[in-house]
């Protein structure tokens, strides 16, 4: 088990997380600071309960938009993909047609 010291807003944060994950943490820890930052350049001082809930606010806003995305996204290759099996039909069908047209024209 590793502790991870994270600066957020001027306060130092002792974080316990696995060994492998400590690089992580302090990513993660640098993008909520820089949130709260911007947050703070915006609004002035704020308690930190508040800056806390509103940058939680944020990322989740963030969060929802690009669930949002993915799901318009994965959508849109549904589409496609009844796109390609409508376009594979259309084709089959054409084939089939061509072939008994070759047929007919092959008797005497």
């Amino acid at each position: 088990m590793a502790y991870v010291n994270l600066s957020i807003n001027g306060r130092i944060h002792e974080i316990a997380c696995d060994d492998s994950q400590v690089a992580r943490i302090h990513v993660l820890g640098q993008m909520i600071d820089g949130i709260a930052q911007d947050l703070l350049g915006q609004l002035g001082n704020v308690p930190d309960t508040r800056l806390m809930v509103m940058v939680a606010l944020s990322l989740a806003d963030e969060l929802a938009e690009t669930r949002e995305n993915l799901n318009a996204a994965n959508n849109d290759l549904t589409s496609l993909a009844d796109g390609d099996q409508d376009l594979a039909e259309g084709i089959e069908s054409l084939a089939a047609r061509i072939e008994a047209i070759a047929e007919r024209l092959e008797r005497p």
